[in-house]
């Protein structure tokens, strides 16, 4: 078929158990994840949009975010009204810690693939879409948690890029890219310290090792500024951002 497999998560599946003790960390808080979901636009853009963003995102800075092994290259091309976080490159299974700043909506891969060729024909465009399809049809397994919140169910958060999209679209020679996957677009999250953790695995047969792609990260995020644990254990920014 041509063109560029790429692929984007981390080893080992986040099973619940290995989730639990983030459930306790994070104490007890009030709502669901589902009540933090954004299901229509952002900004103008739809999520398909906004999937085709954090890749142009991923591939475009000086070192790539989703090898980021601690969370030290969290604000690394973030602008606009979505903050974007990374999973990884198959290899390690990171804990991140990140500062972002208050009204930033979050854009979270569960796990995804992409492909992109140097020309498009609308042949082509299908034939990518059906191959970043194969292994998203295929998901054995998908557990995410907010502050110790279970997801209840990853598989209605599938998103598909709005076709084929170029890469950088001020540039008529750039390469073109379709993208499939999991994701979740959250609300922004008020002031004090949050816990995201994501494990996710693909059970497609075969496709050359991708069919069993896993992931696994945990983002400990300070909206607002650094934050201190108070005696009674609630985060409290201590450093606003602007």
């Amino acid at each position: 078929m041509g063109g560029e497999r790429i692929r984007n998560a981390g080893r080992g599946l986040l099973c619940a158990a290995l989730l639990a003790p983030v459930a306790l960390a994070a104490g007890k808080r009030h709502g669901t994840v589902e009540d933090l979901l954004v299901h229509g636009a952002v900004e103008g853009r739809s999520l398909g949009e906004w999937t085709a963003q954090w890749w142009r995102w991923a591939f475009s800075q000086p070192v790539a975010p989703y090898l980021d092994p601690d969370g030290s290259w969290c604000a690394m091309g973030q602008e606009g009204p979505v903050w974007f976080l990374a999973g990884t490159n198959g290899q390690f299974t990171p804990k991140r810690h990140c500062v972002v700043p208050e009204g930033k909506y979050l854009l979270v891969p569960i796990i995804n693939m992409s492909m992109r060729r140097s020309k498009l024909t609308r042949a082509g465009c299908r034939e990518m879409q059906e191959s970043v399809a194969v292994n998203n049809n295929h998901l054995a397994s998908a557990v995410v948690m907010v502050n110790g919140q279970l997801l209840r169910d990853a598989r209605r958060q599938r998103v598909r890029s709005d076709g084929c999209f170029q890469f950088d679209p001020e540039d008529a020679a750039s390469t073109w890219m379709a993208a499939d996957g999991y994701w979740l677009m959250l609300k922004p999250l008020p002031r004090g310290r949050h816990t995201i953790s994501v494990g996710a695995n693909y059970g497609a047969p075969g496709d050359e090792g991708y069919g069993s792609f896993q992931q696994t990260f945990e983002y400990q995020l300070d909206v607002g500024g650094h934050t201190l644990l108070s005696d009674a254990g609630s985060a409290q920014p201590v450093t606003a951002l602007r």
